[in-house]
């Protein structure tokens, strides 16, 4: 008569599949941080962008774009700042617009409301406007980005600033703690 012998799996079949497990696991959590790293220098990097296409339309046109108050200037503008020096909070909305008819930068951006202002790595709105985030005596351009993890503004205060959430030239509206995530309002300095 014939027994079929039933085996199971051996120590050594098990480990290798622990490892093999283990190896997945690990390559999927370094991706998540690069893609996480990623979004980070990518905040930092719209800053840099933001602040060079600013500056290249206000070279050009002797006024910063949303502020500015001329009819059609740039071609094809519909809306007019008041021309004071300083981009308002309401002036911030036509910026975006003013690069775009400026051919400084590309995109779709009307000039009006939520809609005319772009989003960041972390998907909601950031805008450029004179503020100053948490009183005191640095009312300036700031830009402002919104809804960001509060690790993210940790790193990017601390990598490029005083890592102090209320001083500096990077600043957000309440201390970055585990508890406070997302950071609602995250300024940097233009």
């Amino acid at each position: 008569m014939f027994v079929k012998e039933e085996r199971g799996f051996t120590l050594v079949e098990m480990a290798i599949v622990l490892i093999i497990i283990g190896i997945l696991v690990g390559g999927i959590l370094k991706g998540m941080a690069m893609v996480q790293e990623a979004k980070v220098k990518r905040i930092v990097k719209s800053a840099d962008e933001l602040r060079a296409a600013v500056m290249t339309f206000y070279d050009k046109y002797g006024m910063y774009p949303g502020d500015e108050n001329s009819n059609n200037f740039p071609p094809g503008d519909h809306h007019r700042g008041n021309g004071d020096g300083q981009i308002s909070y309401g002036e911030a909305d036509m910026l975006f617009e003013d690069l775009v008819n400026a051919g400084i930068i590309s995109g779709n951006y009307d000039g009006a409301g939520e809609d005319s202002i772009p989003n960041h790595a972390f998907g909601d709105k950031y805008r450029l406007y004179w503020t100053n985030p948490g009183g005191g005596a640095q009312t300036n351009h700031w830009i402002r980005y919104e809804n960001l993890p509060w690790d993210v503004c940790l790193e990017i205060d601390t990598k490029y600033d005083d890592g102090v959430y209320n001083s500096g030239s990077i600043r957000a509206n309440e201390d970055y703690t585990e508890g406070n995530s997302p950071i609602a309002y995250f300024y940097v300095l233009f």
